[in-house]
């Protein structure tokens, strides 16, 4: 019988501030930057996002998110075999150890299973999703434990109105296992490195000291015109690949960055905007963890039910994109 990789779990979270538009433009007013509801919404459709606590990492919130995915999974955290965590804002700056690591620890997983973070930005998640589907088809781990997590807030320059308004924080996670009923039925992964300069934070560690910029960089039209080229692309090639339709998704959960670039890839797919799910008005853009955020709360309000369809697909900076089909 054939083997595939199921998602059996889902879970959130999200720091408690929660910041609207109306915050932030009197933020910015104070330092003589001029800004709106209106400017914001009608750039990327965001009204609210949420940020972290002081000390709060990327690492809690994901734990939070996993807690609720195992509860949902029926799973203990010794279960698990594998963790990865997707994450542009890893717990320690030189990136080890892994945010993954220190996961597993927090869940009190004892059982040596492997962890490891996955750095793809916002497609950071689809990358980990693709990577889970594999170890488990190959027979290498059974249950395994997918989390995208991030502290967007603490790497944005609030000088820069353009970047500054688009990003939160959140966490999201899954748990796959195993499984003889269909699950992830195909996965497109792809990368452009010769874009690498159109969204980074381009600083490193010298010398124990910052060399370069520790603030996000984000070439907004650059982004936005290769957004809407590969996202239709990619997803045609995964329906390609698993011999389906795009009348057979029941749900598509785009990366959720930008509400114009959303509902471009809704219409080339010949998909009807109420079988999107939308949480960048409430959420911005939460980088590896929007669309495990996005995902769970469709799974919790009763949109996505077992058995549907869903496709998922993101886009990030490297320059990376992909996606993965599946069903509940």
């Amino acid at each position: 019988m054939t083997l595939y990789s199921k998602i059996i779990g889902t879970g959130s979270y999200l720091p408690t501030r929660r910041v609207t538009n109306q915050d932030l433009t009197e933020q910015l007013a104070a330092k003589g930057i001029e800004t709106s509801d209106e400017w914001i919404v009608s750039r990327s459709g965001i009204s609210a996002r949420h940020y972290a606590a002081p000390g709060e990492t990327s690492s809690d919130m994901g734990v939070a998110a996993a807690k609720k995915a195992l509860e949902m999974a029926g799973l203990q955290p010794n279960d698990i075999d594998l963790i990865l965590v997707a994450s542009s804002t890893p717990d320690y700056f030189g990136s080890f150890p892994s945010t993954a690591c220190i996961v597993q620890n927090k869940l009190g997983i004892t059982n040596h299973g492997a962890a490891f973070d996955v750095q793809a930005v916002c497609s950071g998640f689809v990358y980990a999703v693709a990577t889970a589907d594999s170890y488990i088809k190959s027979g290498m781990h059974k249950n395994v434990l997918v989390i995208g997590a991030e502290v967007f807030s603490r790497i944005l320059n609030f000088d820069d109105r353009g970047t500054c308004v688009l990003f939160g924080d959140g966490a999201g996670a899954i748990v796959m296992t195993g499984s003889h009923e269909p699950g992830v039925r195909a996965a497109k992964l792809h990368a452009d490195g010769r874009h690498a300069g159109i969204l980074t934070v381009a600083g490193s560690v010298d010398g124990g000291a910052l060399a370069g910029s520790a603030f996000l960089y984000m070439d907004g039209p650059a982004v936005f015109k290769l957004a809407v080229s590969v996202l239709e692309k990619v997803a045609v090639e995964v329906l390609e690949q698993a011999k389906m339709t795009a009348e057979q998704v029941d749900w598509l959960i785009p990366h959720q960055a930008n509400i114009r670039i959303m509902k471009s890839t809704a219409k080339k797919l010949g998909l009807p905007l109420e079988k999107m799910v939308v949480t960048v008005d409430q959420h911005g853009n939460t980088s590896a963890a929007s669309i495990p955020l996005a995902l769970d709360i469709a799974v919790r309000d009763g949109r996505v039910k077992k058995g549907d369809n869903v496709m998922m697909e993101g886009v990030g900076g490297g320059f990376t994109w992909g996606a993965v089909l599946v069903t509940m």
